[in-house]
């Protein structure tokens, strides 16, 4: 077991803190999703069902790729940091707009996550291009979520 973790130890701390941000925003989530149930909604709302879906490619697709990156090199510090502060920022929001049933504080934290997303895929296409585009669907669907964010503030 020792020599499990030795080899595999790089790969255990990205799953695991993948694992870690998307339970804790779960959590976050479903504490508010009464409170969330009965706010007006944008006519445009997308489709509860598809929200977890779109959420487990993409932690499922961020897992593979950085998985495939420390395979066969480190991923660079800065890229680290912008996976952290995404990270952060993903659950804040959560927090925020969720459990604390604040939409503007929830809105300027999103758009906050929103930016770090852009960096992040420039960041990550600096180094390999081909992996910014497999991740691009994380600012893309932060954009979409920003916007109804946005709308469900002016609305409530």
């Amino acid at each position: 077991m020792n020599n499990f973790f030795k080899t595999y130890w790089k790969y255990v701390i990205v799953v695991l803190s993948i694992v870690l941000v998307a339970g804790l925003g779960s959590l976050f989530v479903n504490l508010g999703l009464d409170w969330f149930g009965k706010l007006e909604k944008p006519t445009n709302f997308i489709p509860s069902f598809v929200i977890p879906v779109v959420w487990s490619i993409i932690y499922t697709s961020y897992a593979i790729v950085l998985c495939i990156w420390l395979k066969n090199e480190n991923i660079p510090i800065s890229t680290i940091v912008f996976l952290i502060l995404n990270g952060v920022f993903n659950i804040l929001w959560c927090l925020f707009f969720f459990t604390l049933n604040n939409t503007l504080l929830g809105l300027i934290v999103i758009v906050i996550n929103l930016i770090l997303a852009i960096l992040l895929t420039i960041d990550i296409y600096k180094k390999i291009p081909l992996f910014s585009y497999i991740l691009s669907l994380y600012p893309v669907w932060l954009c979409l979520a920003t916007c109804l964010n946005l709308s469900t503030w002016i609305l409530n």
